[in-house]
């Protein structure tokens, strides 16, 4: 899995080192939603029965670099 400098560093504060690997892997291979940013990133979003939250997975414009990755507190299920 590709990341950024920003997604290394990000993935080590409490509230985000409980996202497995696994989880975000994932959200990027079948997202119950998904948009593309003014800037060009994509968000992509989906349940983790496991924690029962929905995790926000941003990706870079290629479409496989992770920038970002947690849990989405304000996602409404449509």
């Amino acid at each position: 899995m590709k990341t950024t400098q920003y997604f290394d560093y990000t993935k080590k504060r409490p509230d985000r080192v409980c996202i497995k690997e696994d989880w975000i892997k994932t959200v990027i291979e079948k997202p119950e939603k998904v948009e593309t940013q003014s800037d060009g990133r994509i968000r992509k979003w989906a349940k983790i029965s496991e924690a029962g939250k929905y995790l926000r997975v941003i990706l870079l414009e290629d479409g496989e670099t992770v920038h970002n990755a947690f849990f989405d507190r304000s996602y409404k299920e449509e």
